[in-house]
């Protein structure tokens, strides 16, 4: 039995920021927390924002959403969320925006404490109606995070947990491809390579949902037409809107599951002296293991193929990496500063996290070992 489901609601073109005064009234959210990063103040997206708002409305800014959010930032979130007396929350950024904002919205109606919500740990059954209304205005092409049903944490025991429920969805997306056109190239490289990852473990994970291969497939060939343009170029319009749109329809096929490319960046992401970005991650880890499920997924490598427009018998995971290559991305794990002595703990990390079950491949700590000694170079 398969069970299949699109739930959310999305605002998606150039100029759609100006709907969101109207998608609040409609939300009844009157006392907004925003929730966003240094960069987006800086940036002035956050003034476009606020401009965009209904006239008169009073809004809380919290703006300190590291790269890789955690626990800690979403308890410093939610006091202002309360002291503020909020009733919904607006998220603006990148994937680590909006998944502290979904952490924040749950936090901000539901008791304490967070962990007790993690996928692993049995928690999504404890996610209720209840979670305060979210927007969910995406600033990158990459993670989709505004219409998944996740959110990953990383938490004060250390552990990077992903927090898995349809009620986690945000009640509105608002895609604007405007909002992206002043990303940096390495950015737009790095968050595109992200929604590529998506796009091909959505595809390759072996739970049935036919509808969400589809939608994966279409935003990896978006994707592949469109990142190389969206790096070299940023005021590529028509580049950033199939960029934008990629990123949504790979986060639209997480109803199928991730896999070893996750399980392994996310304990990567987690490590506390560094501050990978786990697009860049992704982008590092997906050749090696696009090679090792490759036995176990049938055609599926050589229709991924030629959905990039890739010649009939080409090394699709070595144009994965050739592409790294030409979009600036560093090679490998050791130029991003990670220590091989982490390797052995990051393997021993994978197979507990939630994204382990559904690769197609079933790995072992061993194995795991193995891709990330590969991608270490």
């Amino acid at each position: 039995m398969a069970t299949i489901s699109y739930l959310t609601t999305t605002q998606f073109d150039f100029g759609a920021i100006g709907l969101l005064a109207g998608e609040c009234t409609r939300l009844g959210i009157a006392r907004p927390l925003i929730v966003t990063d240094a960069g987006i103040v800086a940036s002035g997206l956050l003034d476009r924002l606020r401009d965009a708002l209904p006239a008169g409305m009073s809004a809380r800014v919290f703006d300190g959403t590291p790269p890789n959010p955690t626990e800690r930032a979403v308890l410093a979130a939610l006091e202002r969320y309360r002291e503020a007396g909020a009733d919904g929350v607006i998220a603006i950024g990148g994937g680590s925006s909006i998944d502290l904002g979904k952490a924040v919205a749950l936090m901000a109606t539901h008791p304490g404490p967070l962990v007790q919500y993690a996928a692993v740990e049995g928690g999504a059954g404890r996610i209720t109606a209840a979670v305060a209304p979210l927007v969910a205005i995406p600033t990158t092409a990459g993670t989709g995070s505004e219409v998944g049903r996740g959110s990953v944490i990383v938490l004060e025991d250390g552990r990077k947990l992903g927090f898995l429920s349809p009620h986690l969805l945000p009640k509105v997306a608002i895609c604007d491809p405007e909002l992206t056109i002043g990303l940096p190239p390495i950015l737009t490289a790095a968050t595109g390579m992200d929604a590529v990852a998506h796009c091909i473990e959505t595809f390759l994970s072996p739970l049935v949902n036919p509808p969400a291969e589809a939608i994966a497939l279409d935003g990896l060939a978006k994707a592949a037409t469109h990142i190389e343009r969206a790096t070299k170029d940023g005021s590529d319009r028509e580049a950033r809107w199939n960029m934008m749109m990629a990123a949504m329809e790979g986060a639209l096929a997480f109803q199928k599951g991730l896999g070893a490319v996750h399980a392994l960046s996310h304990p990567l992401g987690a490590l506390h002296d560094l501050k990978l970005h786990h697009g860049t991650l992704n982008a590092v880890l997906l050749p090696g293991v696009i090679r090792f499920n490759a036995p176990a997924v049938g055609d599926k490598v050589a229709r991924l193929g030629a959905t990039m427009g890739l010649p009939a018998g080409v090394d699709v995971a070595q144009a994965i990496a050739d592409l790294n290559a030409r979009l600036g991305l560093p090679p490998g794990l050791r130029s991003m500063g990670v220590p091989r002595e982490a390797l052995a703990g990051i393997a021993r990390a994978a197979p507990r996290d939630h994204c382990h079950a559904t690769n197609p491949r079933k790995a072992t700590e061993a194995q795991y070992l193995a891709l990330l000694e590969e991608a270490w170079i």
